[in-house]
């Protein structure tokens, strides 16, 4: 898939006020420093589309963007340690777990994980809300540049072993990207192209 725009339509905190189109929507959801906003922008190719930061959390709002006028991309707040209120973090799951269980125009979502670590309970937590409710989801493993080949063969392993010791069958799709190198980016874009195309041949 090529980008050929991305652009940014609304946050906010309120399900009803997200996009009315009928058009395919993929989340991005991870630990509040896993690496998403650098890997949001690696994937639409720009520098400052999603807002990055220094300090956990920075993602408060559910966030669209529309690609390519075919497909929205949501970034969604980090879950876990972020440097927030307990009240604020509180709302954040509210209107997530809202956004997870009420938003129909949903495909997958794209739970990121760094690879560097194993699976935290957080993970493994919400994991079991998306099995639970039927919802699709893809791990997308983040920071690959920060190992060599074998030590990431060898963390896959470990968070599959995770995976599966918690009650999984099996391993979902995964990724393994670094926003740094831009590893992973065709793959997870070919991705959600094809999931689309396949959504396309159904409606007609």
């Amino acid at each position: 898939m090529k980008i050929k725009t991305a652009v940014f339509v609304i946050s906010n905190t309120d399900i009803a006020k997200c996009p009315k189109e009928l058009i395919p929507e993929y989340a991005f959801i991870g630990r509040s420093n896993v690496g998403k906003s650098s890997l949001i922008n690696m994937l639409v190719n720009q520098n400052k589309l999603a807002k990055t930061s220094g300090r956990p959390g920075k993602t408060q709002l559910i966030n669209h963007f529309k690609i390519n006028n075919e497909w929205f991309l949501v970034d969604l707040p980090g879950y876990g340690y972020a440097q927030v209120s307990k009240s604020k973090r509180k709302n954040f799951q509210g209107f997530i777990a809202d956004y997870f269980l009420k938003r129909k125009q949903l495909i997958c979502t794209f739970l990121l994980a760094d690879i560097r670590h194993e699976p935290q309970k957080i993970d493994l937590e919400f994991m079991q809300f998306l099995g639970e409710n039927e919802i699709p989801f893809a791990i997308v493993f983040t920071k690959a540049d920060k190992l060599n080949g074998s030590k990431i063969h060898k963390h896959l392993q470990i968070f599959q072993k995770k995976m599966l010791a918690s009650g999984w069958e099996s391993m979902p799709m995964t990724f393994v990207t670094s926003a740094t190198a831009k590893t992973g980016r065709d793959e997870l874009l070919n991705y959600i192209d094809s999931i689309n195309e396949l959504m396309e041949e159904v409606r007609e």
